[in-house]
């Protein structure tokens, strides 16, 4: 499940770190800094093309919400020179602006790269795993 050099590994768990912090924070610079110019992310079954595209859609749907919670596990990660693959498990509660709260478990697949030294996301795929709203009951 684990491969690669402990250097790169360490970098794209504080990659995945860097994420979570931009959703907590609800920080569009800092959420936006991971992604490759052209990464592509697969959102639940939509697929969006480039950074641009990515973090307008991101900023769109964060908008819902007064405040998030979200942790990332990774849970596999596979580093091949200046590329990688990796799986994270994530887990969020969101408080929505009109009342709403949701907890949601996810998973991530990924594909990464080494760009200007730095790792990028160059793909995400995200689908939800379980998700619970405790005013349904």
């Amino acid at each position: 499940m684990y491969s690669g050099s402990l250097e790169d590994r360490t970098a794209i768990r504080e990659l995945h770190e860097v994420y979570a912090d931009g959703v907590v924070m609800m920080d569009k610079d800092i959420w936006a800094s991971v992604w490759a110019d052209d990464a592509t992310w697969d959102f639940m079954g939509n697929l969006i093309e480039g950074k641009p595209a990515i973090v307008e859609l991101w900023v769109g749907a964060m908008s819902a919400f007064d405040k998030v919670s979200f942790q990332c596990m990774p849970c596999a990660l596979q580093v091949d020179g200046d590329t990688a693959t990796a799986r994270v498990q994530t887990q969020e509660i969101l408080k929505g602006k009109d009342g709403s709260t949701r907890h949601v478990g996810g998973l991530y697949t990924d594909k990464l790269a080494k760009i200007g030294g730095q790792w990028l996301y160059t793909h995400r795929a995200f689908e939800i795993v379980a998700e619970f709203r405790p005013e349904e009951g």
